[in-house]
């Protein structure tokens, strides 16, 4: 099947989807209002086969480094395949599963599926790597730009974290743990039970992020919107805490986001 764009509609709720630009969502609607930031860049996009940044672009498997190109530099950051053509397998009127098989300057050959699920009071986004060759070191997440406003309402943003993870002056996590500060933040927060956050438009909607997964970056350092990103694990995370995908396991991760009106 084509790459062309799908929209996905359940109730009064409507999602764009957008397979040629990243396999990322492009527009999520509830009752005719935006929910995320418009742009080729925002909407939401798919992170994988990595999270955040890799320091100095670098990852090692066993004996052999690996060098991914400096997009964010002195890092590269927040995979290859949100700057990938994705391929449509199968569409109906509220659910797409769309495809990516990894290419260069990957290292590894696998396939990415992504299955975008909507009702009238959430979207649940699940992705799974799987290859069939060599096993190899991966990440997935999903980095949403919700927009700071809804109809003059201002997000307020809540969570319990039961750590933060301490930044360097190079962005990245240092190794330490600390006690959640307060924002604005670029920073990854561990929640051992499942990230859990909670974004209030008052007098409009209230939008939960869950995932099984225990790592989410909150990103709230531009004006025009905010990021709540749910992952396998922190930035550098392909240095400093590896998950194999092999050819018995896959790599898997789903998140939901469920609203309700105000």
């Amino acid at each position: 099947m084509s790459n062309e764009p799908i929209t996905l509609t359940a109730g009064d709720a409507e999602a764009t989807v957008l397979p040629g630009n990243g396999g990322r969502i492009g527009g999520l609607r509830v009752g005719g209002t935006e929910l995320l930031r418009q742009g080729e860049r925002y909407g939401c996009f798919p992170m994988v086969p990595w999270c955040g940044r890799i320091r100095d672009g670098r990852f090692s498997d066993g004996a052999a480094v690996h060098q991914m190109p400096l997009n964010s530099p002195p890092h590269a950051i927040h995979g290859t395949a949100r700057d990938a053509a994705w391929r449509t397998a199968r569409v109906s009127a509220d659910e797409a599963v769309i495809t990516y098989d990894l290419a260069d300057p990957w290292p590894y050959s696998g396939r990415v599926t992504q299955v975008i699920a909507l009702t009238e009071d959430a979207l649940t986004l699940s992705m799974a790597v799987e290859t069939y060759e060599s096993s190899f070191p991966a990440q997935i997440g999903w980095h949403p730009w919700f927009n700071r406003t809804l109809d003059g309402a201002g997000a307020e943003v809540a969570f319990d974290a039961a750590w933060q993870e301490e930044r360097g002056d190079d962005h990245l996590p240092t190794g330490n743990r600390t006690d959640p500060k307060p924002g604005p933040w670029d920073d990854c927060f561990g929640m051992p039970d499942g990230v859990d956050v909670t974004l209030t438009w008052p007098g409009r909607l209230e939008l939960k992020v869950t995932s099984r997964e225990q790592w989410v970056v909150v990103y709230d350092e531009q004006e025009a919107a905010v990021c709540v990103e749910p992952q396998t694990g922190p930035p550098n995370g392909l240095n400093t805490l590896p998950r194999l995908v092999t050819p018995l396991e896959p790599l898997e991760a789903t998140t939901t986001w469920a609203w309700r009106r105000l």
